[in-house]
């Protein structure tokens, strides 16, 4: 069968590429809103400029105008001068039309196919004086047209004229062209900059990660000592402490690991070895058969109980990262685990009391059994045959309790914590030494505390009592 396909990954995408096409696309989206709104602008600018040189040249020719008659009776006459369309001189592109008429539409003078003005003056005009700007057509050419009502008064008649004076529209688009395009070269320029420093910025901010990248590429392999970058920028801050959080539980995970396996091949050794002793006596027959298989058996089941007690204290590290802990009440796996040990506490004839409450705590269910089960059997242990043994359950101050009392002869200062560490039995001949161990294990892992105490009366040892404290939770799942 073929391998499964390899999942399709996206290929990374570049911080200076991301804030370049976030920076400079509504930068170049502005820009061209900007460019639409600047064109029409300069194009008004333009025109209103351009309005005002009409009609100075239809004022310029109104003035030049005569009458003979009085009003419905007035014929007007028109003297155009050159200077009324000078302004227009300078430039080869545009061109100039002009009429004069009579307010009834008879043309007097100029450009006959300069269509009659039918329009009417505005009521708040622009400017000072009878006069209109119209957008019109002569041969097929848009042109712009101021028209002027130039009232005529003489000695000899009173009239009034109509001035139109035209003007093509090459000149004004190109001027807002010539606008337009010059203010497009300074926006570029200005768009060049900003993705210069973008770029700049970028690789300046980026520098402290691609240090930081050296430095972890340049580490030896297994260094998972945390990374020291006091120089770090502030919003690099989280991303260091998250990643020495993250070297920091791989750390203690190698070193479970590894003082896992050296204290396997360490304790293993031993029983396999006894083992192996015993059977190579009873093959050479230096024992009775069955004296041998019973030593082998006692062999094997010290061996049994090591393995099950190593693998207790490795499953203890799986949950603490595992996390996500149900409640329980630990007065009902206390009461449990007293019922199945209820034959070793029967066999040793011991006075046994319990008396609990309910105790909710965050915890795993196996992890409070195992913590409960080698407490008690400890206890058990270290009995006297027909002495007490208490085992108490309560509640204060936001912690739960658990105190289990034997009637032993306690331990000295020396041993009480020295206890808590794998493999330090105090009876190494019943014991591995790492019930406590795995208890000592727990109760860290579900964030509590745990103490032997001597229970002494008036200086004389009664026994020895062993105190773990949980955190209370809300409620019992």
């Amino acid at each position: 069968m073929p391998p499964p396909p390899m999942p399709h990954t996206a290929p990374a995408r570049s911080l200076r590429r991301r804030l370049l096409v976030g920076i400079l696309l509504p930068v170049i989206a502005v820009i061209i809103v900007n460019t639409f709104s600047l064109y029409h602008q300069a194009l008004a600018a333009v025109t209103i400029a351009y309005d005002r040189t009409l009609l100075a040249s239809a004022k310029s020719i109104g003035e030049q105008l005569d009458v003979d008659g009085f009003d419905d009776a007035a014929v007007i006459h028109a003297t155009v001068p050159y200077s009324a369309l000078e302004a227009f001189e300078a430039d080869n592109k545009s061109n100039i039309f002009y009429r004069v008429s009579s307010l009834q539409g008879e043309m007097v003078s100029g450009y006959a196919e300069l269509p009659f003005w039918h329009g009417k003056i505005p009521v708040k005009p622009t400017y000072s004086a009878l006069v209109d700007f119209y957008d019109d057509t002569v041969h097929g050419e848009p042109v712009r047209v101021a028209v002027l009502l130039q009232p005529v008064a003489t000695d000899d008649g009173r009239g009034m004229a109509v001035v139109q004076v035209a003007e093509t529209l090459e000149l004004r688009h190109t001027l807002a062209r010539q606008i337009l395009l010059d203010t497009l070269w300074r926006q570029a320029g200005l768009v060049a900059v900003i993705a210069l420093l973008v770029v700049l910025v970028v690789q300046r901010a980026t520098r402290p990660v691609r240090q930081l990248s050296y430095a972890l590429q340049a580490r030896p392999e297994g260094d998972l000592t945390p990374i020291a970058v006091p120089d770090a920028p502030r919003e690099l801050r989280p991303l260091v402490e998250a990643t020495n959080q993250v070297m920091g539980r791989l750390q203690h995970l190698l070193d479970h690991q590894k003082r896992f396996v050296r204290d396997a091949s360490h304790q293993l050794r031993t029983p396999l070895a006894v083992l192996k002793t015993q059977v190579q006596s009873a093959l050479r027959n230096d024992v009775e058969p069955r004296q041998a298989l019973l030593e082998i058996n006692a062999t094997v089941d010290r061996a049994t109980v090591l393995a099950n007690q190593m693998l207790a204290l490795a499953k203890v590290e799986q949950l603490r990262q595992q996390g996500g802990a149900p409640v329980l009440d630990w007065s009902g796996v206390t009461r449990a685990v007293a019922l199945d040990l209820a034959a070793l506490i029967a066999e040793r004839q011991l006075d046994f009391s319990l008396r609990t409450v309910p105790a909710p705590v965050s915890s795993h269910e196996w992890a409070l059994r195992e913590l409960t089960r080698n407490l008690l059997h400890n206890a058990i242990k270290h009995c006297p045959e027909g002495s007490t043994l208490t085992v108490v359950v309560e509640r204060s101050a936001g912690e739960a309790r658990l105190t289990v009392g034997d009637s032993g002869p306690g331990i000295d200062a020396q041993q009480r914590e020295r206890l808590f560490q794998p493999f330090a039995a105090g009876d190494a001949l019943h014991g591995s030494g790492l019930g406590l161990a795995i208890c000592a294990e727990i109760v860290q892992t579900l964030e509590g505390r745990i103490a032997l105490e001597n229970r002494q009366l008036r200086g004389h040892v009664l026994g020895l009592d062993a105190c773990v404290f949980l955190p209370l939770s809300e409620d019992i799942a």
